[in-house]
């Protein structure tokens, strides 16, 4: 008979910690999963704004990629130009004088090295001359020109004294400023 007794004793004291524990584990787990879901929202957010920041990288990586294209077609474009003018001035050269010949080497020569002070002058004269374009709503072409120099315009040439003319531009240009 003692069994039974000590039997329903122990279950009785043994039910009441049970429930204390049941409750207890309930609301650890609410607070877990609070938690849990409080750091599944920061992480949601924060996978949001990386996946924004990825989307904003990937639209500048296109930009600085054209942009990258379009300099370098500029860059073929602006070789095939100087290459041309190169054989421009070959065939023209050996109709000049000595001297203007003379002159005109200088000048070539000195045309090719270019400094990058120099370069970086040409480029803010010529980003100032867009941005005053932009201004005034003209659409003014923008050509590098020598350091300082405002666009010249050319005499009127009669086809007889071409030749001299371009050779007195040329001289004129390798002393540093047109003189018409």
């Amino acid at each position: 008979m003692m069994f039974p007794q000590s039997r329903h004793s122990a279950s009785s004291q043994s039910s009441q910690p049970l429930k204390f524990t049941t409750s207890d584990s309930c609301d650890r787990i609410k607070d877990e999963f609070q938690f849990l879901q409080a750091q599944y929202h920061s992480l949601k957010l924060e996978c949001d704004k990386l996946a924004s920041e990825k989307s904003e990288m990937q639209r500048h990586y296109i930009m600085y990629y054209e942009m990258s294209y379009g300099l370098n077609i500029e860059m073929h474009k602006q070789a095939e130009i100087v290459k041309r003018l190169n054989g421009i001035c070959a065939q023209v050269l050996p109709y000049l004088s000595q001297e203007h010949q003379q002159q005109v080497m200088g000048a070539i020569e000195r045309a090719k090295q270019v400094t990058p002070p120099e370069m970086n002058s040409i480029i803010r004269q010529q980003l100032q001359v867009q941005h005053l374009s932009q201004l005034q709503g003209l659409a003014l072409p923008v050509t590098p020109l020598p350091l300082g120099l405002t666009p010249p315009t050319l005499p009127a040439v009669s086809s007889s004294s071409g030749l001299l003319s371009l050779s007195s531009i040329l001289a004129n240009y390798s002393h540093g400023q047109p003189r018409w």
